[in-house]
């Protein structure tokens, strides 16, 4: 009864996260960023500053940063939206060249196809007709529009669809992106403007001296594990992007800076973030480089610098107890993306980070917060435990 009480819970939970997406994404985005920030803010207060102005100074060095970064990319990336119709005539027609390789390897598998079809007729006990080679199939007739008695193939093309289709999804779009960054911004403000207060709040609710303790320990700890990992996170990205605009304009690709800007921020986004950059990078690269290799090694560069960033330089600077285990950050963040789309995959991660330092915190839930770090020196035990074990089972020879 208790696992069912449960899993109706979870079921009606994801379906609120869902249906108030709108109105969650901007409170959650908000409470996040002043957990990031809090410490700063105290910093800041100590100095004598107010909490009302050490928040202003923090919200407003975070738009400024925002929009310089927005009117860094905006430029080359609304020429490049303006000239999709064209980008995508040309990336096909630099594609037509390996069409008589991909044709091969469909022919391998109509081949392949055919045996398969021909081992199951043969276990089949019914009759069997005479084969009808793939080849020889008659394929389907084509109308006949210039008169000369053989079928012609009609091409129908709207280049101005993918640019108006766009155009038309951003414009819908752009009024509630503008309300929920107002909504962020303002909610944020007030937050950090209000100092400790829901921190105090906290403590007059709790009960017992252990409680009190045990919560301000918490928060304490989400803030400073969470600060940290961000800041280490952007610094780290920074560099990140650093690494790609210079290996980009040193390839002869368009825009490095805003290359370098899409590392930066697409970075935010684990493996997601990635696989985007690297095939936004090949597909500029078959426009504007003169081979098809060379457009797929500007992808391979791109790809290889966040890879190195991803399992050497991440894991050196972040420490063994902010890492998380690799499997779920994945599902996590794909099921956060699933939910609140870009939104959910920035803050994917971040709240990943709380929910393990909170259940680091609750000796009921130590196992899930195990669970979700990184392998450490009981996993490690525990897989020399598993060696032996399997070195038992082994048969003799």
């Amino acid at each position: 009864m208790a696992w069912a009480v449960l899993g109706i819970f979870l079921i009606l939970f994801v379906a609120s996260l869902i249906l108030a997406r709108d109105f969650l994404m901007p409170i959650v985005l908000a409470l996040l960023l002043s957990l990031v920030f809090a410490p700063l803010r105290r910093a800041l207060e100590r100095t004598g500053l107010p909490s009302a102005l050490a928040a202003t100074l923090i919200v407003l060095s975070l738009v400024l940063a925002v929009t310089a970064a927005l009117m860094t990319i905006a430029s080359p990336a609304s020429r490049w939206i303006s000239d999709a119709p064209q980008i995508v005539e040309k990336v096909e027609d630099r594609l037509r060249s390996i069409r008589p390789f991909a044709d091969r390897l469909r022919e391998v598998g109509h081949k392949i196809d055919d045996i398969v079809e021909g081992d199951a007729e043969e276990q089949d006990a019914g009759p069997r007709g005479p084969e009808v080679p793939r080849d020889a199939r008659p394929e389907p007739e084509r109308p006949d529009v210039n008169g000369d008695g053989e079928g012609d193939t009609i091409v129908v093309r709207d280049e101005g669809s993918a640019s108006s289709t766009t155009l038309g999804s951003a414009l819908y779009m752009a009024p509630l992106v503008i309300a929920q960054m107002a909504f962020t911004t303002i909610l944020l403000f007030f937050l950090m403007a209000s100092g400790d207060m829901f921190l105090e709040k906290i403590v007059t609710v709790a009960r017992t001296r252990t409680d009190r303790e045990r919560a301000v320990n918490i928060v304490f700890d989400i803030e400073r594990k969470l600060s940290r990992y961000l800041f280490t996170i952007t610094a780290i990205n920074a560099g990140l992007g650093v690494s790609i605009g210079l290996a980009m304009w040193a390839l002869g690709m368009p825009s490095p800076i805003l290359f370098g800007v899409i590392g930066f921020l697409f970075n935010f986004a684990p493996y997601v973030g990635a696989i985007a950059g690297t095939s936004i990078a090949i597909a500029v690269g078959l426009v504007s480089l003169e081979t098809i290799g060379g457009a797929f090694g500007v992808g391979a560069v791109y790809f290889t610098l966040t890879s190195i960033e991803g399992q050497l330089v991440t894991p050196y600077f972040v420490g063994r107890n902010l890492r998380l285990n690799t499997v779920i950050v994945f599902v996590w963040v794909m099921f956060w993306a699933w939910l609140w789309s870009a939104v959910g995959i920035l803050v994917a991660t971040p709240l990943l980070v709380s929910v393990r330092v909170f259940c680091d915190h609750i000796p009921a839930l130590s196992g899930v917060g195990r669970f979700l770090s990184d392998r450490g020196k009981e996993e490690e035990a525990a897989e020399e435990y598993l060696s032996a074990g399997s070195e038992r089972e082994a048969p003799a020879e």
